[in-house]
Order: structure tokens, then C-alpha cells, then sequence
């Protein structure tokens, strides 16, 4: 059975052109880590999202990677 699965995947056309190309080669995964408070932070920016009734339309997060604090606030979009 896992011959003929493997026989049909490499036969269609769609799963070839649809398929995860991975152009790197394995390794480890590796922890990130802080050697102290405010060593290293993880920062990200989510959104737009639907607005709320209040406007907001933008996530910032922050992540401490020492404490593994996460903060997050709306913010409002700038008018246009």
C-alpha cells in the first residue's frame, strides 16, 4: 500500500506542482535563550485585523525570551 501511494504522489500532476519544496538541508532545531532580563526579545506585528468598534487594527507583541513575558496592545490605524 505505501508503494502504490508513493507511485500515485510522484505520478500526479497537481501534488508535483503543489508539493513543500525544502532547499535546505535538515538539522537540530536550537532553543533560543537569554542569558539575562532584556537580553533578547521576540517582537511581531499582527494584523491589520478586522477593525473593533474601537478602531483598533494593529496587534503589537513582545515576548521576553529570559521571563517568557508576553505583552500584547491594540493600536489604531493612522487616518488615511
Amino acid at each position: 500500500m505505501a508503494k502504490d501511494c508513493l507511485y500515485y504522489a510522484q505520478a500526479c500532476k497537481p501534488c508535483q506542482d503543489h508539493t513543500k519544496f525544502i532547499h535546505q538541508s535538515l538539522e537540530p532545531l536550537h532553543p533560543t535563550t537569554a542569558e539575562w532580563p532584556f537580553d533578547a526579545w521576540g517582537l511581531d506585528m499582527v494584523g491589520p485585523i478586522p477593525w473593533s468598534k474601537e478602531g483598533y487594527a494593529y496587534i503589537p507583541a513582545a515576548t521576553n525570551y529570559f521571563s517568557k513575558w508576553a505583552e500584547a496592545k491594540p493600536i489604531m490605524r493612522g487616518k488615511q
